[in-house]
């Protein structure tokens, strides 16, 4: 079957060279690359779904076989409503998409390039040691920017230490909209459908309802690795009998009894037991209600000066 190769590094799209190829999913390479006008670096998306497109010489895709056009197709509108519904989500906690364009037969959207570490470096470098004034700097803005997708009518679908980057600056910042959708969307898109084990609850292996209840669950996954060291056991197992550990046995004293609590409850196998929103869930876990566009931009001290020294 034909290859679907990214783009050649040095192609030229839309005002932006390309300069790497970052990598890809079951739907989409990504490209780190710089603007024409100002040299900035930016990170391209393109939607290129695997095994159904084929690279053309002058950089064009094209589905590979008669039976791929109608999936293509309809991916191609998926990638295209969803990349202009996270165009309109404004947030210091979200990465932004800047453009959205057609090229090459294809959809591109064009996000912000941040530096800094994603939390797997700190969960490897300082598992044991993430307390909670960490969780406290981190997850109630990353909650607060996944409750403004969700007014906006966006889940992610794809929470997990990887997709969490912490700036250079200490403030952390939502990756990784390759798994997002729009709420009520009919089409799942399920022949692409990315399920991390550990954070995604059952509804994204067993065809269920999907909704801000799926991003809660993602959200608690992390932070249970966070506070244990471990994500929890894939949801899967959990339902043929594998046990969550209870953190309000084990770490009380270290956290707050509310905070675990409230992770324990949103990683409820039933969707039905778990925060009825991100609203509920932060303020249960943090005492803190939702501010969106509003979020507080600032770290705090302790997580600043600790990110300046990790970066040096």
């Amino acid at each position: 079957m034909s290859s679907r190769l990214p783009l050649k590094l040095g192609y030229i799209l839309k005002g932006y060279t390309i300069s790497q190829v970052l990598g890809g999913g079951g739907f989409s390479l990504v490209y780190l690359a710089s603007s024409e006008l100002d040299r900035k670096p930016v990170v391209i998306k393109e939607y290129c779904p695997q095994d159904l497109v084929a690279r053309q010489p002058d950089g064009t895709i094209a589905p590979n076989a008669p039976l791929a056009q109608t999936p293509f197709r309809q991916g191609l509108d998926q990638f295209l409503q969803e990349a202009t519904a996270l165009a309109k989500i404004q947030h210091p906690n979200v990465l932004s998409v800047t453009d959205c364009f057609h090229a090459n037969n294809t959809v591109y959207m064009v996000m912000n390039h941040e530096a800094g570490r994603d939390l797997r470096w700190f969960l490897k470098q300082l598992t044991g040691s993430l307390d909670w004034d960490f969780l406290q700097q981190i997850f109630p803005k990353i909650g607060d920017g996944l409750w403004r997708m969700h007014q906006l009518g966006v889940i992610h679908l794809d929470v997990k230490p990887a997709n969490i980057l912490l700036r250079t600056s200490g403030e952390p910042l939502l990756l990784d909209f390759g798994a997002a959708k729009t709420i009520g969307d009919p089409d799942r898109f399920s022949s692409f459908q990315t399920v991390t084990h550990g954070f995604a609850p059952p509804e994204q292996y067993l065809d269920g309802d999907l909704g801000p209840w799926t991003d809660i669950y993602g959200l608690a996954a992390t932070m249970y690795n966070c506070i244990t060291g471990a994500p929890p056991p894939p949801a899967l197992k959990r339902k043929e009998g594998t046990s969550l550990g209870q953190l309000t046995v084990n770490y009380t004293g270290q956290y707050p009894y509310t905070l675990l609590k409230t992770v324990e409850s949103s990683l409820a196998l039933d969707r039905h037991q778990r925060p009825a929103d991100l609203g509920t869930f932060l303020a249960l876990a943090f005492g803190q209600q939702t501010t969106s566009a509003n979020a507080n931009t600032g770290a705090g001290p302790s997580l600043e000066a600790g990110l300046a020294k990790s970066f040096q």
